[in-house]
């Protein structure tokens, strides 16, 4: 089978393609902006035209779509995530090719939730902002193609690769600062969201499972669990071995201790922290992944605490 992998640089698409590569019935193809590409398209600027007589040439089986913007305002996310979108479908229905679109959504097209509430696929949409908006009009553009397509819609990823500006990757940036510098207490905000985490392991396996599958629609891809993300900083600090106070500023007063040690006397130091979530969810997000399971096969395997394992192991290098 022959995939071609837009987006194999990204977060996501980099363990998609090991993923791919580990199968010997793939030859990967990758697309992207990128030098290391194995063909340079930029989707934000290139025609429907263009990408269709690449896909001519190549003749793939499935196409799939990592590529996208996760930042920046809402004409650079409208570029990256919508029109970029629009030339996949247009050079897909003008090709040849017949190949099957496999596109990376995200639980942002949702919104806010009911907490306690997990969501499902045939929710209605609510986007908080412009970058879930962007990310909805790329699905329903999917959707609408008439191609052969699904749309896996991934929560909360994470694991090896975490982008640094992500809430745990901000998180273990500022652990390593505290470590380093040997300040005994963390001042952390927003601690009280809660978001459904998968690893991007588990991601890259419902990505090449729906390559292989016939699914068609939205299907969420997420671990099931929401997870309250003071209790992840205090697995985050067990992993890393930090022995000091994790303050939340938005909690009542007193500390929220590591899960081993307890604050440094001699150290009156602090590391401000605050934790941002531009995804327009709101303080609650949990995932229906009954459809996975059932139209894919797929369960998550890899626990949070591995995933945290993995960021720290690369931040802790930085020490």
């Amino acid at each position: 089978m022959r995939v071609l992998l837009i987006g194999a640089n990204g977060f996501i698409g980099r363990f998609v393609a090991d993923r791919l590569l580990a199968d010997p019935a793939v030859q990967l193809t990758a697309l992207g902006r990128g030098d290391d590409a194995d063909v340079r398209f930029d989707l934000a600027t290139g025609s429907p035209g263009a990408l269709t007589r690449f896909l001519d040439a190549v003749h793939p089986g499935v196409v799939v779509n990592c590529a996208g913007a996760t930042r920046g305002g809402a004409r650079e996310l409208t570029r990256h995530n919508t029109v970029a979108v629009a030339t996949v479908c247009e050079a897909l229905r003008r090709s040849g090719c017949g190949a099957r679109l496999v596109q990376i959504g995200c639980g942002s097209e949702y919104g806010p939730s009911q907490p306690g509430s997990s969501t499902a696929e045939d929710a209605v949409p609510r986007p908080g902002g412009p970058y879930g908006v962007s990310k909805l009009a790329a699905t329903e553009l999917v959707l609408g193609s008439g191609l052969d397509a699904v749309v896996l819609r991934v929560f909360s990823p994470v694991g090896p690769g975490t982008p640094a500006g992500s809430p745990l990757g901000r998180l273990a940036e500022a652990m390593r600062r505290a470590m380093q510098s040997g300040d005994g207490e963390l001042k952390l905000g927003g601690l009280g969201v809660q978001r459904d985490f998968i690893d991007v392991r588990d991601v890259a396996r419902a990505v090449h499972a729906a390559s292989l599958s016939a699914a068609q629609g939205v299907i969420n891809i997420g671990s099931g669990r929401a997870v309250r993300l003071r209790d992840a900083a205090a697995v985050l600090a067990r992993v890393a071995g930090y022995g000091g106070a994790l303050h939340e500023l938005d909690a009542p007063p007193g500390p929220l201790r590591a899960a081993i040690g307890h604050p440094r006397a001699d150290s009156e130091h602090t590391a401000p922290m605050a934790y941002p979530y531009p995804d327009g969810c709101g303080s609650w997000q949990q995932a229906d992944v009954r459809t996975a399971r059932d139209r894919l096969g797929w369960r998550p395997r890899i626990n949070l605490e591995e995933s945290l394992a993995d960021i720290w192991m690369e931040a802790a290098c930085r020490i």
